[in-house]
C-alpha cells in the first residue's frame, strides 16, 4: 500500500478557535516508533475531536540527547496523515519565558540550589511520607553560609535548582480522561539541571500555557509527572484542571513485554518501508489496535476521526509482534 501522502500537509488547515488546543511534542532524539506515532495518533484524535486546534511542538532542550530527528519526525507524522496548526515550535527559543517564570518562583522564595547527585539522593533516609527515591530535602534548609560551601565543593559542576514544594504537600490527585481518578507524589522536583538545561516539568509547563494548549494526550509512563506539573501551574497562575484536560494513554509494548525499543525489530515508518510496509499500512495497524478498524482494513484519518469514541479506547497496553501490520 502507497504511502497516504508523499507531502507534509499545509499547516493551518484547521482555523483556530476559542476551544484551546491540543498538542504533540516529541523528543529529537531519534526516529519515532510505532508507540510514539501511535500516541501523536490519538493525541490529533483527542483534540479535532473536541474542535480543539491542534499543535507541534518539538521537545529539543536536552541537547545531549538531541539526534536531530525533529523534522524526520513531522515527515513520518505527516506521512500517516496527522495534520497541525500553524509552524512546529522548537522549544529551545522558549528561553526567555523558561528563565522568567524560574525567576517569579525564586522572587517568592520557592527556589533553592541543590549540589547532590543521584547517588548522594538515593543514599540518603527518605523523608516521612515520601515515596522511594523522592528527594529527602538534604539541601532545602541550608544557610547561605552552607549553600556557598556546597557551591564550592562541587565545582564544575553547578548545583541544580529545585522547587520548595509547599509544606504537607506529598500527592496531588487529577481526574484522568482515560486512566480515571489518579493520584502521584510530589517532592522538591528539579526545575534547572546542574549542566543549565531547563526541567522537562518546568518547560513542558511554561510552554503549554503560552501556546494555548488545555488538552494534553500522551503516554501513561508521563501520568506520575502530571501532579508535579499541575502544582507548578497553581503556583504560577497558569491554567490548570479542569481548565486542561490531561489523558494518558497506553504504551506499545515489544514481544518481551518491556517497552517497544529498536531491538523488537522494525518498528519505525524507515524501518517499515524497508520491508515494504507503507505509512498506510502503518495507519491501519495502528487504528486496528485502537479498535477503530478491522485488521488489514485501509483507513485515513478523516474516517478514524468520524468513527473516534474516548470511552471505547483500550486501556491496556498493546504488544506489537513483527508481522502484524500484515
Amino acid at each position: 500500500m502507497e504511502d497516504q501522502t508523499s507531502a507534509r500537509p499545509a499547516p493551518g488547515a484547521h482555523a483556530p478557535n476559542g476551544l484551546g488546543a491540543g498538542r504533540y511534542a516529541p523528543s529529537p532524539s531519534g526516529e519515532l516508533h510505532l508507540g510514539n506515532l501511535r500516541t501523536a495518533l490519538l493525541a490529533w484524535l483527542f483534540a479535532r475531536a473536541s474542535g480543539r486546534r491542534f499543535l507541534m511542538r518539538i521537545e529539543d532542550l536536552d541537547r545531549a540527547r538531541d539526534a536531530g530527528a525533529g523534522e524526520r519526525q513531522l515527515d513520518d507524522l505527516a506521512a500517516i496523515g496527522i495534520d497541525w496548526d500553524g509552524a512546529a515550535v522548537l522549544q529551545t527559543t522558549r528561553g526567555a519565558d523558561h528563565d522568567a517564570a524560574i525567576g517569579r518562583l525564586a522572587a517568592a522564595g520557592l527556589v533553592y540550589e541543590c549540589s547532590c547527585t543521584r547517588r548522594d539522593i538515593l543514599a540518603a533516609p527518605s523523608a516521612p511520607h515520601a515515596p522511594p527515591g523522592a528527594y529527602p530535602g538534604t539541601c532545602r534548609d541550608r544557610t547561605d553560609e552552607e549553600r556557598a560551601a556546597a557551591r564550592a565543593a562541587i565545582l564544575p559542576r553547578k548545583p541544580a535548582l529545585r522547587l520548595r514544594a509547599p509544606e504537607g504537600v506529598h500527592a496531588l490527585e487529577f481526574d484522568d480522561l482515560v486512566l480515571g481518578r489518579t493520584r502521584g507524589d510530589i517532592d522538591d522536583f528539579v526545575l534547572r539541571r546542574g549542566d543549565g538545561t531547563v526541567a522537562y516539568n518546568l518547560a513542558v509547563v511554561v510552554d503549554d500555557a503560552a501556546m494555548g494548549v488545555n488538552q494534553v494526550v500522551r503516554g501513561d509512563d508521563l501520568a506520575s509527572s502530571t501532579p508535579r506539573q499541575i502544582l507548578l501551574q497553581r503556583m504560577l497562575d497558569l491554567p490548570s484542571p479542569p481548565a486542561v484536560e490531561y489523558a494518558h494513554v497506553p504504551l506499545v509494548l515489544g514481544p518481551s513485554g518491556a517497552r517497544l525499543a529498536k531491538r523488537d525489530g522494525a518498528v519505525t515508518l524507515a524501518q517499515l518501508r524497508d520491508d515494504r510496509v507503507g505509512a498506510g499500512e502503518v495507519l491501519s495497524t495502528l487504528a486496528a489496535s485502537l479498535g477503530l478498524a478491522a485488521p488489514g482494513e485501509p483507513v485515513t484519518t478523516a474516517q478514524l476521526l468520524d468513527r473516534f469514541d474516548a470511552s471505547t479506547l483500550p486501556r491496556e497496553p498493546w504488544v506489537w509482534r513483527v508481522g502484524a501490520e500484515r
